[in-house]
């Protein structure tokens, strides 16, 4: 299964006290372009401190991909742990969420603590899904590539915030 529509871009928006906040525009399209639902899913991303996200219907290839992986390690003795962990954290870890007419979101405490977001929500295409960092923890981590720092740091710039 191969996705049409692809996550690109990069924007930053204010989240409020209460955890709104509005997806761009551009990741919407994409989400609506994919199927019918106005709703995103959010997991824990498994390698850097942010959120990963998607729409709902790519949860299917998601599941696909993972039984590809059992398939190529079932040599391996703890093959099955291994993809019962990855089907839990891929799954039960998420949060589906709709938005509304202006593609606003109101995040689950949860996923907002998984993913340190503060007041700030930077958001980043990332091809088959898309990403929801604060910008704060992009700039310090030392494996983020130097060009990704810069459109982080000038999207900060653009708000008129500090980096």
């Amino acid at each position: 299964m191969a996705l049409e529509h692809l996550f690109q871009g990069s924007a930053l928006n204010a989240v409020d006290a209460k955890g709104r906040v509005s997806i761009p525009a551009f990741l919407r399209s994409v989400v609506e372009r994919r199927g019918d639902a106005r709703t995103i899913v959010l997991a824990k991303h498994e390698a850097f401190p942010c959120l990963s996200a998607y729409d709902p219907a790519y949860a299917a290839l998601k599941h696909a991909k993972l039984e590809r992986l059992l398939e190529k390690e079932e040599t391996s003795a703890d093959a099955q742990l291994e993809y019962q962990q990855r089907n839990l954290m891929a799954f039960a870890a998420t949060e589906e969420v709709p938005y509304d007419s202006s593609g606003r979101i109101l995040m689950p405490p949860m996923m907002r603590r998984k993913g340190q977001i503060g007041d700030l929500a930077l958001f980043l295409g990332t091809g088959e899904t898309f990403q929801i960092w604060n910008p704060q923890l992009l700039l310090d981590d030392a494996r983020i590539p130097k060009d990704l720092k810069d459109i982080a740091r000038y999207r900060l710039e653009e708000r008129g915030a500090q980096a």
